[in-house]
């Protein structure tokens, strides 16, 4: 290659697997011949091991996500650390089958248009200004979390088309100056605002039913109903608080905006009369939360799949279409066998190990000061995670576990935690899913990215513990 020559993105990473898949195999290989530590028996070590390794290669991707859940399942049942049966428990699993339902219901608000009209519902009402019309963005990414389980599909698909469209139509440009008159403002609102959306609902964020699981494998129950409930307030405020917050530290310099409520309306006029397919997509969500809040007496896999019917049998959505879904089931593959994995590190002794050797460091302190450390320490670790799932996998369990032992109450513990975990994916410009689209586009630079990332952290923290806390003890969870 010449010197004038320059590497593309996809070349530059083709040649960093083999580098990647170097590290992976020396970290396994490293666990697997080194002797396991006192308490913890050989299979237990090999088993953190595998888990470890495959957090990483989920990390910095070596292959795509699906091809390393395989080999992962492959070697623990090649070197008999769990039987074939265990295995493929997890296929079975309530939880990724609602993840997988949710994934296919919400292609619905797509094919139906549904999620546009909203969008430019609220960027009509409350568009006139610059703040307002971040409200605007926030609301839709509201409305639609409960039903779409992809932060990327809210925030990078739905919302950020309309942000682009509304910077361009007044000149503001990536990787320019013009980036602050109203672009930069607007993409780093709508993406700290579906970190709040994502908090706020089982279904909003495809790793929280994963923490439902690893929730109830301690024993505690999380319905639907009870983490919505426990969200509302905090969540509302956090809101609320969060894009004035963002509109004083990153100020726009365009601050009326007349052009985006005529462009809203001017969409909703093309787009016509609501739709026979929208009435029913609206209907199936209005029903579809109905049965997740009453998930006492129906199982919220089971919800999911009446709603799923209700498209398919009214032709809102094709089964042919659902199967070219490719994100939907790499997302199910590799979803069960991180739920095995995790599952094996609780049956071979892991967690219980890890949570005694830690405890001692904590043993000279009350829970209500060992909690804020642990929580701290499980929120801004996430500068070294460039996945929520991967970290949610790692670090849940064990810091859950943690918590209890030393004497905190288990919801107080687990909400704290629970919305911590998607929380922090506000930090940087790779914590989330969306983020590197985001940031990638260039509206915002590093400095004020991360910036903004930590101060938002703060305020979060502040909402949802200082008024999320008394919040629940209100509502008789700890």
């Amino acid at each position: 290659m010449s010197d004038n020559e320059q590497s593309t993105p996809e070349q530059t990473e083709r040649s960093l697997k083999p580098i990647q898949l170097f590290i992976c195999l020396a970290i396994g290989l490293t666990f697997w011949f080194s002797p396991a530590p006192n308490g913890l028996e050989v299979g237990g070590w090999h088993v953190l091991g595998l888990f470890v390794t495959t957090i990483l290669a989920l990390v910095i991707k070596p292959l795509p996500m699906g091809a390393v859940a395989l080999i992962s399942l492959e070697i623990a049942i090649l070197t008999n650390l769990i039987t074939a049966k265990q295995g493929f428990s997890a296929f079975s699993s309530t939880v990724v089958w609602l993840v997988l339902f949710a994934l296919f219901i919400a292609k619905g608000f797509n094919v139906t248009g549904l999620s546009k009209r909203i969008a430019y519902f609220f960027t009509a009402i409350f568009g006139k200004k610059t703040l307002g019309l971040s409200y605007g963005l926030m609301l839709t990414d509201l409305i639609l979390a409960p039903a779409i389980p992809s932060v990327t599909g809210r925030a990078a698909g739905i919302v950020f088309p309309i942000v682009r469209s509304i910077a361009t139509s007044y000149k503001s440009f990536p990787n320019c100056s013009s980036s602050k008159k109203i672009g930069g403002f607007l993409t780093v609102t709508a993406f700290q605002v579906t970190t709040i959306t994502s908090a706020m609902f089982m279904t909003a964020m495809a790793a929280n039913p994963l923490i439902a699981k690893l929730t109830a494998d301690q024993s505690i129950a999380l319905t639907w109903g009870k983490w919505a409930l426990a969200a509302i307030v905090p969540g509302i405020i956090s809101l609320a608080v969060i894009p004035w917050f963002i509109f004083k530290i990153y100020p726009p310099s365009i601050r009326v905006t007349p052009n985006a409520t005529i462009l809203a309306k001017q969409n909703l006029k093309d787009m016509g009369k609501i739709s026979r397919s929208e009435w029913i997509m609206g209907f199936t969500v209005i029903v579809l939360l109905t049965l997740w809040m009453l998930n006492k007496y129906i199982n919220p896999a089971v919800a999911g799949m009446v709603g799923l019917t209700v498209l398919l049998v009214s032709g809102v959505l094709e089964w042919k279409s659902l199967v070219k879904i490719d994100t939907a089931w790499e997302t199910f593959f590799w979803f069960c066998i991180i739920i095995m994995l995790a599952g094996q590190l609780t049956d071979q002794g892991v967690l219980s190990w890890f949570t005694t050797n830690v405890e001692g460091y904590f043993s000279d302190y009350h829970w209500t000061k060992a909690l804020p450390i642990i929580c701290l320490i499980y929120f801004y670790i996430h500068y070294f995670f460039a996945s929520s799932t991967a970290h949610v996998s790692a670090m849940f369990p064990a810091f859950l576990g943690l918590a209890i032992v030393l004497g905190a109450p288990p919801l107080l513990a687990v909400f704290v935690l629970t919305f911590a975990s998607n929380l922090f994916g506000g930090l940087t410009h790779y914590s989330l899913a969306p983020a590197p689209l985001l940031y990638g586009v260039g509206y915002v630079d590093i400095k004020d990215w991360w910036r903004i990332g930590f101060l938002v952290s703060l305020i979060n923290i502040a909402i949802w513990c200082g008024i999320g806390i008394p919040w629940w003890k209100f509502l008789g969870y700890w």
